[in-house]
């Protein structure tokens, strides 16, 4: 199976959204075996879902808070994101974790709140450049993971984001790419041992039409989480085609 989800962040309005999706539908055909998903704002996530659910997308929460109601002004919670149409949500995106201050403690509980509610998560980890230059970056990828420890199996989709790759211009050359997925898939099998868990593990480091080829031709990449370029409903729907 491979994936690829638009992470839209805090982009667009409704109006945009909506001529997004319309556009989409033009260029878009459904193909077996892959999945597609678009994390808008949490403003617009009931207008589409209502227009991208018919054709098989999956709607995404872009967080969720891990209780399902309270005093928690601002946050939005994993049962309203079912309300609202979504099917999954990302967690721990390397800017919820740097600018955010979401530590693994607390992916751990949001992990097993989405699935209490039905949620897929797509669980995103990834090494700053500081990491990567002490040498630190297999670590923390077994850092991120280890919370896996904690919630126990379930459905699960994982997205590697080099945070030095994202919206930097700077590239993760293919033999890193190689390694940390490689590496990450060899923690997965660690922490999934004895299920039946397939977990997908998608490249989050600014993907785009002229390098997602070549990333999907590396061991363990399933396909893209994909940033500026899901901006662009034709760049997004040629990615969905490379998918395939």
């Amino acid at each position: 199976m491979r994936c690829v989800v638009a992470n839209w962040k805090m982009n667009l309005a409704s109006r945009e959204a909506r001529a997004f999706c319309e556009d989409l539908l033009g260029h878009f055909t459904p193909q077996a075996g892959i999945e597609v998903g678009i994390a808008p704002s949490f403003t617009f996530l009931h207008l589409v879902s209502e227009l991208v659910r018919p054709i098989g997308l999956q709607v995404f929460g872009q967080n969720g808070h891990a209780e399902a109601k309270g005093a928690f002004t601002g946050e939005v919670s994993m049962p309203q994101l079912r309300d609202a149409g979504c099917s999954g949500v990302l967690l721990g995106h390397s800017e919820r974790r740097q600018f955010f201050g979401e530590t693994d403690a607390a992916l751990a509980t949001k992990v097993k709140a989405a699935w209490q509610w039905d949620l897929l998560p797509l669980l995103c980890i990834g090494e700053t450049l500081a990491q990567r230059d002490a040498g630190q970056t297999l670590e923390v990828l077994r850092q991120q993971l280890s919370i896996l420890a904690e919630t126990g199996p379930g459905p699960l989709w994982v997205a590697y984001e080099p945070v030095w790759a994202i919206g930097t211009g700077r590239r993760a050359e293919a033999a890193q790419v190689r390694e940390a997925h490689a590496f990450i898939r060899g923690e997965l099998n660690r922490h999934l041992a004895g299920t039946d868990y397939v977990v997908p593990i998608l490249y989050g480091g600014s993907v785009t039409p002229e390098s997602f080829p070549e990333l999907l031709t590396i061991p363990e990449v399933a396909g893209g989480l994909v940033g500026g370029a899901s901006l662009d409903p034709r760049k997004f729907a040629e990615l969905v085609k490379q998918a395939g």
